[in-house]
């Protein structure tokens, strides 16, 4: 079993209070995030799934795959949901130089900024959506960021920050990529720690389907029954 927790320690949190491990609030918002895509099926599987909840999310692509699957990327933008950057090659910060860190990076970034011209200016459908506009806002001001296996160097973090990136952690770990968790603890892991402003993992990847396709509903039934609204970091 992983030693990483499913909630994130509030000591860990101190030591990094530039990062954003929640959103503050009374209110009962919740915030969805999914690494690793743009996935064929599974990202797709989850925008329809989120529809069906009037959910936004938070989606932290991984600029590779923006390219491989750049009309999924598109119906992530016409859903309404945010975009963060996850790199451009899922690569780990604390094995990586600084330098390198931050070209992987601004190489995602212009994947993502790029494909945000085009769903604006050429796609025709996605002119006269507002949803996909708003999406472009919450993109390019300000930029968000999520490490990959939240490994980052202080370094980093503290460059990108200056460059006007958000750093995006959390504070629920569903774990839904871990073979070693059951669906039904996935499940638990985010009913039992979640609160009002959480900032929830999941993964939209071939890795982790299996749990999250099971987990994602039911959190979107328990906690909707409760009146939480499912909200997109911006």
């Amino acid at each position: 079993m992983t030693l990483t927790p499913v909630k994130m320690p509030t000591l860990v949190k101190r030591m990094f209070p530039n990062y954003i491990w929640d959103i503050p609030t009374t209110n009962k918002s919740i915030y969805l995030t999914f690494d690793d895509g743009p996935t064929p099926e599974i990202t797709n599987w989850t925008l329809n799934v989120l529809k069906q909840y009037n959910a936004k999310a938070t989606f932290f692509c991984i600029g590779n795959n923006i390219e491989k699957h750049p009309n999924i990327f598109q119906d992530i933008l016409n859903d309404g949901h945010a975009i963060g950057n996850h790199t451009h090659n899922h690569i780990k910060g604390w094995k990586t130089k600084t330098k390198d860190y931050l070209k992987n990076i601004f190489e995602a970034q212009n994947v993502i900024n790029s494909q945000i011209k085009t769903c604006h200016t050429e796609s025709f459908d996605c002119v006269q959506d507002k949803p996909c506009r708003s999406a472009e806002l919450k993109i390019l001001n300000p930029k968000l960021f999520r490490p990959p296996y939240g490994q980052i160097k202080p370094k980093q973090g503290k460059q990108l920050i200056e460059l006007g990136y958000k750093i995006i952690m959390w504070n629920v770990l569903s774990f839904d990529w871990d073979a070693t968790v059951s669906n039904e603890n996935c499940l638990n892991n985010v009913i039992s720690k979640t609160t009002n402003g959480s900032i929830i993992v999941f993964h939209d990847s071939v890795k982790a389907s299996k749990n999250m396709q099971y987990a994602l509903p039911k959190v979107l039934e328990y906690f909707s029954e409760k009146g939480y609204r499912f909200e997109s970091i911006d």
